[in-house]
């Protein structure tokens, strides 16, 4: 089994989490995810206000809802085309079980992108440590999604190592050495300029001599060429492979989530520069466009890992697929 898997596993699975923590941490999760919920369910209500039945008009209306919540046309559709189904085999359909019903094909839709989704990450051997490369436009929040990841894995009892390869920005290294200090992590950084698979290259060497068991990668976030973009990744790649042949063991693409149909872009554009094995969407709690999580999933099929759902460092939490469906619609019961 991958490291971050063992990872999640040992968080979900901590004797130490009573129900009362896990209820409030699902309040936490509905909190964070309170503008989208909100947004979606006034659209809801004003589809079905004054309807007695689930026909192709409300339809029509719930489509709009869909892709004005930013879920994504092709997403909007698979939903679309699930619930004309189920309206099909039960005709008398009443309007009001349609968030209800929604909620069903959504969460139906995420169980079969998440199973269709292998294990992301490579087995890691004893003794190496698990190296991750995180990439995403300026101002996604990557900086801080890797402080945030590195305070939680300092905190499981891991060392961290952090490098501090977007050396284009004085800022970016300034703000990763902040979170480095705060997590209790390791950084290794060069001067302003230097070359990027430089600092990949010493980041790991350091790592292996002294044991650490995480290396977290930070890149570059231009997207304005995508030829130099993809060169570069792939340099660092293959500068990494030389310390640790497997290297990186994971690709996380950190994305925006306030920016709506904006990340699917980044998404198609940096799957096309590098291979993405994993997501975290950030920012969650200042939108109202959390739709464009469902459309991700299932789009890219590609596992998002992480949502961040507000400014502290434990409020970058490890997405469950269930839990953020709760969130949005309840649990169902």
């Amino acid at each position: 089994m991958a490291f971050f898997d063992l990872f999640r596993k040992k968080q979900d699975k901590a004797p130490e989490t009573s129900a009362a923590e896990r209820q409030t941490a699902q309040e936490q999760l509905s909190a964070g995810l309170e503008k989208t919920k909100t947004g979606l369910f006034s659209k809801l209500a004003r589809t079905v206000a004054g309807r007695s039945k689930v026909d192709a008009e409300v339809l029509d209306d719930l489509e709009e809802v869909l892709i004005t919540s930013d879920v994504g046309v092709d997403t909007t559709v698979k939903i679309i085309r699930r619930i004309e189904e189920r309206v099909a085999r039960d005709k008398y359909m009443n309007a009001s079980e349609l968030q209800a019903i929604l909620r069903d094909e959504v969460a139906a839709l995420m169980e079969e992108s998440d199973a269709s989704q292998e294990h992301f990450g490579l087995e890691v051997r004893p003794g190496e440590p698990y190296v991750v490369m995180v990439v995403g436009v300026n101002g996604a929040g990557k900086t801080t999604t890797i402080g945030k990841l590195a305070a939680q894995l300092v905190k499981a009892g891991l060392k961290v190592y952090i490098g501090a390869a977007d050396t284009f920005r004085a800022a970016a290294i300034d703000q990763l050495a902040v979170w480095a200090e705060r997590a209790g992590a390791t950084m290794i950084r060069q001067e302003m300029g230097s070359d990027p698979a430089s600092v990949a290259y010493d980041t790991l060497r350091s790592a292996v001599a002294n044991g650490a068991d995480v290396v977290l990668i930070d890149t570059a976030g231009r997207l304005h060429n995508k030829v130099g973009l993809m060169n570069e990744l792939t340099k660092i790649r293959n500068v990494m492979a030389k310390v640790i042949p497997d290297a990186p063991h994971e690709v996380m693409l950190v994305l925006d989530g306030s920016t709506g149909q904006n990340a699917f872009e980044q998404a198609r554009q940096f799957t096309q520069a590098t291979h993405v094995t994993s997501l975290a969407i950030t920012k969650l709690d200042g939108t109202a466009k959390g739709g464009v999580v469902i459309g991700i999933s299932d789009q890219f099929r590609i596992p998002v890992r992480y949502i961040g759902i507000g400014e502290g460092i434990d409020q970058l939490r490890i997405f469950d697929r269930r839990a953020f469906v709760d969130a949005l619609f309840g649990d169902g019961k």
